[in-house]
């Protein structure tokens, strides 16, 4: 009776399964050819798809795991592999795997590399040493795909995997090593405008992600894959730097590419802030307004004087009668309340409730005289001639200390040289004249350099704060523009990005 050969077949990518090389029917195809020309039976045969011997364990691949369970029930007697790295590429496990094999009865072939036996320790160690370089394989395999991954994001070129929405795929003549035409990103006109409508929403009209898919998937948008928008989808839009004209691999980020760029730089930053400021768990320490839903302009800034506690605000409803007519009617207004207060969370000394309608009216006021003094305020090129001016005020100290130190380095090297007339008695000062001498030098040399650093410091500041000034006085002017005929939406916004905390508090005129 001929023995019964169990085989096993494994492709590490589903994309393997209809190549010529190393594919399923061709280790098929060889393994039973192989099996006849021994004169075994081939029994069951085992096939795993996508399955990577080098990252998968034994213990989580099913084919594995029913083989043992065979063995164990002494169902075959040879396992039949086209080449044993088929059987794993795991350095530290696969050789006392196919040891297990051969330990219970099992005679481990391969087609290509012949029987696996385990007579002697030069067995064992001829064993370990093919599966530690097939797990060296696999390892410089991955660093060589991953080294070219980053060397096509470095210079801008389409890696694969899902096209982000906003953008689409197009052959445009580019073709690969082999000639065949490969497909390059390009930004999708219509998908980019609901791009743009995305970080302007988040941006200035203060809406999140929820919101954000709520509103595309009222306007009848979908994904690339027809499905509908949902939190972490506009997140990942809002995250991605493609947006900008960057493609970004890992750690690697290519030269920027106009071709690709939907949304302004400073728009996706501020973009970036809004989301980094509504992952703060921490309400105090938030200075973006969580939500503009609420028609309160202030909620979300505005705290109680009394006792620190957040307002909350609400549609109050407040019915009255008209006196000639008797009819009932009903007023709606918004009101500010103080949430400690109203529950008795403390003993607060506060008012409970304020009107909104008087104290947004304040509120804008102020604000509006704000962006006044803003409007009015010197224009860049004002504050550039006045960076000028004030750097070379501290050049100029430096220049004069730099003079100073360079005289009393002098002095000092002369007194240094002094020290070797008084050892053969030449000098007319003595040791401790000398000493004296050099040491009140050094101590105004310590003290100049101390002065330089101080205004080198200071020039370093005065320089990081202009590079931050021409953003900052744009938005600022752009928010002074738009402040008054915003809706109170972007009011909510600009107040909760100029204004960390509003206090309210009750006074009663002495």
């Amino acid at each position: 009776m001929s023995e019964i050969a169990y085989n096993l077949y494994r492709v590490s990518t589903t994309k393997q399964v209809d190549k010529v090389k190393d594919d399923i029917p061709m280790q098929r195809e060889a393994c039973r050819e192989f099996a006849n020309r021994m004169g075994w039976t081939v029994g069951k045969e085992f096939l795993e798809k996508g399955v990577s011997g080098f990252k998968v364990s034994a213990t989580d691949r099913d084919a594995i795991q029913e083989l043992k369970a065979a063995a164990l029930r002494n169902e075959f007697q040879i396992l039949l592999v086209f080449m044993f790295d088929r059987i794993g590429r795991i350095d530290d496990e696969t050789p006392f795997v196919v040891e297990w094999f051969v330990k219970h009865g099992i005679r481990v072939w391969s087609v290509q590399e012949g029987e696996q036996r385990f007579e002697s320790h030069v067995d064992k160690l001829m064993n370990y040493i093919r599966f530690w370089q097939a797990s060296g394989e696999s390892e410089k395999t991955s660093m060589r795909i991953k080294t070219r991954m980053k060397q096509l994001t470095a210079e801008g070129s389409y890696t694969g995997g899902g096209v982000p929405f906003g953008y689409q795929l197009e052959k445009r003549g580019r073709l690969n090593k082999k000639g065949k035409e490969i497909y390059d990103l390009v930004i999708n006109p219509v998908e980019a405008e609901w791009v743009v409508e995305i970080f302007e929403k988040t941006v200035k009209d203060g809406y999140g992600s929820h919101r954000l898919a709520t509103y595309l998937n009222e306007n009848g948008v979908r994904t690339h894959t027809g499905a509908k928008f949902q939190c972490n989808t506009i997140i990942r839009i809002l995250r991605n730097k493609l947006t900008c004209g960057y493609m970004v691999s890992g750690d690697t980020v290519s030269p920027h590419m106009k071709e690709l760029q939907i949304i302004d730089e400073k728009l996706f930053e501020r973009a970036q802030y809004i989301l980094e400021q509504r992952a703060i768990k921490n309400s105090d320490e938030r200075q973006i307004a969580l939500s503009t839903k609420s028609q309160a302009m202030l909620s979300g800034v505005m705290f109680c004087a009394h006792c620190g506690g957040r307002m909350t605000s609400n549609m109050h409803t407040e019915k009255y009668t008209i006196k000639s007519t008797g009819e009932i009617k009903e007023r709606h207004y918004l009101r500010y309340i103080c949430y400690h207060r109203s529950r008795k969370l403390c003993d607060c000394d506060g008012q409970s409730v304020y009107s909104a309608e008087k104290v947004d009216k304040v509120v804008v006021e102020m604000m509006a005289s704000i962006f006044s003094n803003v409007s009015d305020a010197p224009d860049e090129a004002e504050l550039r001639k006045e960076y000028n001016k004030e750097m070379q005020k501290c050049r100029a100290k430096q220049t004069k200390l730099v003079t100073e130190l360079k005289k009393y380095q002098k002095q000092y090297d002369k007194l240094n040289e002094e020290i070797a007339n008084t050892l053969i008695g030449e000098s007319f000062y003595s040791p401790e004249q000398l000493s004296a001498s050099m040491s009140t030098v050094q101590q105004r040399i310590i003290a100049i350099n101390q002065q330089l650093e101080k205004i080198g410091n200071e020039m370093e500041q005065k320089k990081a704060a202009m590079e931050k000034v021409r953003p900052m006085y744009e938005m600022f002017k752009g928010w002074a523009e738009e402040f008054r005929s915003a809706t109170i939406e972007q009011k909510k916004m600009i107040i909760s990005q100029v204004i960390n905390r509003i206090e309210i508090y009750f006074h009663i005129p002495a």
